[in-house]
């Protein structure tokens, strides 16, 4: 067989408020069902995205998951950030929802995750094998990232790679880079304090 396709169902406690959500980054909702069951579907392009509700569920403790192959993370990611600054005045960053930034590794921007409304990570990374981090500083931002974007563990992430920077001498490549993700992780973790 070939050409099968496969989109995931994630749950919600609201398909109102994830339809909004959805829609703001540009899907349309192509189903949505109230009753006997909340259901709703979301497309963008060949991106499908299929919900389903669930009373008393907590998006902070979801573990829900899929992975999003793109040719472009960067044109994506920069069509969903100008949207959210659209509507929210800012990228979100912090709290759910939120959005991870594209990290660099050995000269190229890897995936990023959309967090939506939910808690459902939603991971979108590239057609092609991402480069193995080099350099000291580089692998402390894949650890961190892993820690921070991946498991959510924003306080370790940023311990890492403040370990990472105190080391390093500012003339690495991906200093600069490092430096804006420390100060993206310190928002997060002041914003998860509140």
């Amino acid at each position: 067989m070939a050409n099968e396709l496969t989109i995931p169902a994630l749950p919600c406690p609201s398909i109102d408020e994830i339809a909004s959500f959805y829609e703001m980054l540009g899907f349309e909702v192509t189903y949505r069902q109230t009753r006997p069951n909340p259901y709703l579907a979301v497309r963008r392009e060949d991106i499908n995205l299929h919900f389903f509700g669930m009373d008393d569920y907590d998006p902070a403790q979801s573990y829900s998951t899929c992975v999003v192959v793109v040719p472009d993370i960067h044109a994506l990611f920069e069509e969903f950030a100008a949207a959210m600054r659209e509507t929210h005045g800012k990228l979100l960053i912090s709290g759910i929802p939120r959005m991870t930034r594209p990290r660099l590794r050995n000269d190229r921007y890897t995936g990023f995750t959309v967090i939506d409304p939910g808690g459902n990570w939603i991971r979108i990374t590239r057609a092609q094998a991402e480069p193995e981090a080099t350099t000291r500083l580089a692998k402390a931002m894949a650890n961190a990232a892993r820690m921070a974007d991946s498991h959510g563990d924003d306080r370790q992430g940023l311990k890492i790679l403040e370990g990472a920077l105190k080391k390093a001498v500012g003339d690495e490549p991906e200093f600069q880079a490092a430096t804006e993700y420390r100060d993206e992780l310190i928002e997060r973790v002041r914003g998860s304090a509140r």
